[in-house]
């Protein structure tokens, strides 16, 4: 067996690449290899018997002068990756999202340590300066992957000229230090996003695909069908969140629960007051056991997202639960979701057909439950643990 690094920003749950972290260490270590975490320390971490590594990250809430530096190259996580690396013997290291907090610094030192890297690319940090190729709730692809002063006059970052200048610095200072280079090889989380690094530059020989994965073997799936729909997930314009809103508002009989929190939070407030849609209800951010009672007893859940989405866990894991989804024709949700079988599949930004799907859902109780069968027979034979383990594996046996 291996000992495995695993490295991200985040050792706390905060989106999806945070639990594909977790679910991956419990996987491996489920197979015999020791599994070190090595992410940036915080008080919102859980707790670690190797926290003691874990370097100080920049502050995105209120950065200083200091952590504009830290954001671009961490002393202290060169300093903290050397001392762990001195203290132990790694077999390889798995990369996650990694830029910002840990930074590209820390490249070198495991490389010198004839270390191979491999990273799990959960977003387009490597062909986008905001690693979306959103700009303005638009799709962007003006940077083609490498040009990424064009990011400073759409003011990518939040419409400010001063965080895109800072996003653009990183993308460039993080391949120079090795982002692209360093690496062994990199696992793209669906064949779009595979395509679209393999179209910007990365090496097709240097990239596969490997799904997400949820382990079902612990999880009792609920065929009945719930009362409501459920969307669970950021509160963002990308993820059509005010589509959604606009498709909902008029089907009063159909209650619509969102889980979550993000930047369109007052939007999606302001729409749900002016139409009076008292049947759509914010409960905030959920997780654990909160969020799993939420989706086990819904009706079906719903993604109508209008950007890149990579593989997208709310899909897995709804599928998981025994519950079809809603998704949009956009990024990798089309591999996950097949129309009419285990949910429906909608042009992005369609709020009338997205209105008709979820009537559909409201009207044919039969028929859900047979969708919410197919889902969960896609997870067992698909998207299962031991299936995902052996793909890891094979990437692995090739630098070990």
């Amino acid at each position: 067996m291996h000992t495995i690094l695993n490295i991200s920003q985040n050792h706390y749950v905060r989106g999806g690449s945070d639990r594909y972290f977790f679910a991956l260490a419990e996987l491996l270590k489920k197979n015999g290899h020791q599994v070190i975490p090595f992410t940036a320390a915080s008080p919102k971490n859980e707790p670690s018997e190797w926290d003691s590594y874990f370097p100080r990250g920049a502050d995105f809430e209120k950065p200083g002068i200091g952590d504009l530096f830290r954001f671009l190259y961490s002393r202290d996580a060169v300093k903290s990756i050397q001392t762990l690396l001195n203290d132990t013997d790694v077999d390889i290291a798995h990369f996650h999202i990694y830029h910002g907090k840990l930074t590209a610094s820390i490249l070198d030192n495991l490389k010198k340590s004839g270390i191979p890297l491999i990273q799990t690319l959960h977003d387009y940090h490597l062909t986008c300066p905001v690693c979306t190729h959103l700009v303005n709730d638009k799709i962007c692809e003006a940077c083609e992957g490498k040009h990424f002063w064009r990011a400073l006059p759409k003011r990518c970052n939040r419409r400010s000229f001063a965080r895109t200048a800072l996003s653009v610095t990183e993308s460039y200072v993080s391949r120079f230090l090795g982002s692209v280079d360093q690496f062994d090889h990199f696992i793209s989380v669906s064949h779009f996003h595979r395509k679209k690094m393999i179209q910007y530059g990365v090496p097709e020989n240097k990239i596969s695909t490997v799904h997400n994965f949820t382990d079902v073997s612990d999880i009792v799936p609920n065929f009945s069908v719930g009362e409501y729909v459920l969307y669970f997930g950021r509160v963002d314009r990308s993820k059509g969140i005010l589509t959604l809103i606009k498709a909902a508002a008029p089907l009063k009989h159909v209650p619509l629960y969102i889980a979550g929190e993000g930047e369109a939070m007052s939007e999606v407030q302001q729409l749900i007051e002016e139409n009076g849609a008292d049947h759509i209800h914010l409960l905030g951010f959920k997780q654990g056991d909160e969020l799993r009672d939420l989706i086990l007893n819904s009706m079906c859940t719903v993604l109508p997202s209008e950007w890149y989405e990579n593989c997208p866990m709310s899909v897995l894991e709804s599928f998981a639960y025994g519950k079809p989804v809603i998704g949009t024709t956009i990024g990798g949700i089309p591999e996950l979701i097949e129309n009419e079988v285990d949910g429906f599949l909608i042009p992005p930004g369609e709020h009338e057909l997205l209105r008709d799907r979820l009537l559909w859902m409201c009207e044919h109780k039969t028929e859900v439950i047979e969708m919410g069968k197919a889902a969960r027979k896609k997870m067992e034979t698909k998207f299962n643990a031991d299936i995902h383990y052996e793909k890891i594996m094979d990437v692995y046996r090739k630098f070990l």
